[in-house]
C-alpha cells in the first residue's frame, strides 16, 4: 500500500454542507473510496468545503490524480493509493465511510468484469468492516442499473428490477445489487447505519473523455465534428443530473435517518436522439448522427421516481440540462486541447507498427 499526502486551497462558490462540522468536538473525519473518479472527487470537495478532513482511497484503475491534484498541500487531505479489495486499516477515528469505488462504464465493466465485481463484493465488504470497526456512519453508491431494463416507468424504490445475470452488464448489474444486500445485512446484523443512493445518470466537469457512456461519448464526438453514434432508432430515454446537484442529494441522505436505497437523479425524461441534438446545439458543431444497432440489455427507459428524496430530504435537481451541457461542454474543450498535442505525437511514431485486431 502506497500513500501520499495531497491537498491545497480551494476558491470556489458551491454552498457549504450544514452542520456536519459542528457536530464533532473535532472536525469530522471522511473516507472516500474511489474518490479519485470524477463522483468521489467532487464529493471530496465538497466535504473539504463542509469542514471535513476526508481520506481518499483509489487504486486509480479508472480514477485520476488530476481530479485531486487541486487539492496538493492541504493538511486536512490524505490520499491513499489501494485497491478497496484489500484489507483497509487507517489508524484514528472515521465518522463516515463514503463507498464510491467501482468502474461505472460499459466499457469498464467489458474490459473489467471480474474487478467489477469484487469491488461490488469484496470491496463493499471491506468498506462496511472498516465502518464496523471504527463505528463510523456508511454510505453506498448504488446505481439505477439495478433496475436493469425497467418494466415499470418511472422507477421507484421499491421496484425489484428486470436485471439480466448472465449478460454483458450482469457484471456491474449484480455487483452494485450484491453491494445493497451486504449493507442491508451489516445494518440489520451489526447495527452499523448505512445510507443507500441509486445514482441515475450524472454528467459534468471530470468525466472521463474516454468514457464510453452517452455523455463524454457524444461531447467528444461534437468537439471534433465527428458523426454521433446513437445506438438504435434513439427513442430509448434517460434523465441527465448535473453533478453539483446529486452531490447536494447524497450529502442530505447522508445525513439523515433513511436506511432503505432512495432514488436520487433528474426526472426530466430525454430521449437520446434529442440529447444528441442538444449536445450539437452546445458545441455548436457541424456532427451528424449515426445510427448502429442497439447493445445488448441496454436500457430501453430510465427515469427516476423522487418522491421519496423529495419527502425526506426536501432535494430535487435545479440545474437546467442547458446550462450543466455549456459547463461540462466547456470542461472537456479545455482538457482536450491539452491532450491532442500528445495524441498525434503518439500517432505519427506508431505509424511503423502493424494493427492488430
Amino acid at each position: 500500500m502506497r500513500e501520499m499526502t495531497r491537498g491545497g486551497s480551494m476558491m470556489n462558490s458551491r454552498k457549504k454542507p450544514v452542520g456536519s462540522a459542528s457536530r464533532h468536538s473535532r472536525p469530522p473525519i471522511s473516507v472516500v473510496t474511489g474518490g479519485a473518479g470524477f463522483l468521489g472527487s467532487h464529493l471530496t470537495d465538497f466535504l473539504l468545503d463542509g469542514g471535513h478532513h476526508v481520506i481518499v482511497i483509489d487504486n486509480l484503475v479508472t480514477g485520476n490524480l488530476a481530479n485531486i491534484s487541486h487539492l496538493a498541500g492541504d493538511a486536512r487531505f490524505r490520499f491513499i493509493k489501494q485497491d478497496v479489495t484489500e484489507f483497509l486499516f487507517l489508524e484514528g477515528p472515521v465518522d463516515y465511510v463514503w463507498h464510491f469505488a467501482s468502474p461505472a462504464s460499459p466499457i469498464d465493466y467489458a474490459d473489467l468484469p471480474i474487478q467489477t465485481l469484487k469491488v461490488g463484493s469484496l470491496g463493499t465488504h471491506k468498506a462496511l468492516g472498516l465502518a464496523k470497526h471504527k463505528g463510523a456512519r456508511f454510505f453506498l453508491a448504488s446505481t439505477s442499473e439495478v433496475y436493469g431494463d425497467p418494466e415499470i416507468h418511472p422507477q421507484s424504490e421499491d421496484y425489484w428490477g428486470n436485471v439480466n445475470p448472465v449478460g454483458p452488464r450482469g457484471c456491474y448489474d449484480e455487483a452494485k445489487r450484491f453491494a445493497e444486500a451486504i449493507t442491508m445485512a451489516y445494518h440489520r446484523e451489526h447495527g452499523v447505519p448505512t445510507r443507500i443512493v441509486r445514482i441515475f445518470n450524472t454528467y459534468g466537469p471530470r468525466m472521463r473523455l474516454n468514457d464510453g457512456r452517452v455523455v463524454p461519448e457524444f461531447i467528444c464526438q461534437a468537439l471534433a465534428n465527428k458523426p454521433l453514434t446513437v445506438f438504435g432508432k434513439g427513442d430509448q430515454t434517460r434523465s441527465f443530473c448535473y453533478y453539483s446537484d446529486l452531490i447536494e442529494g447524497i450529502y442530505r441522505l447522508m445525513m439523515c435517518d433513511e436506511s432503505n436505497p432512495v432514488n436520487l437523479g433528474n426526472p426530466s425524461e430525454l430521449r437520446i436522439v434529442d440529447f444528441a441534438r442538444a449536445v450539437i446545439d452546445a458545441t455548436a458543431s457541424r456532427s451528424r448522427l449515426v445510427f448502429r444497432p442497439l447493445p445488448q440489455d441496454d436500457p430501453k427507459q430510465r427515469k427516476p421516481d423522487i418522491t421519496n428524496a423529495r419527502a425526506l430530504l426536501g432535494w430535487e435537481p435545479r440545474v437546467d440540462l442547458k446550462v450543466g451541457l455549456a459547463r461540462t461542454v466547456e470542461d472537456f474543450r479545455g482538457r482536450l486541447s491539452q491532450v491532442r498535442p500528445v495524441k498525434k505525437l503518439a500517432r505519427k511514431k506508431s505509424t511503423q507498427i502493424p494493427k492488430s485486431r
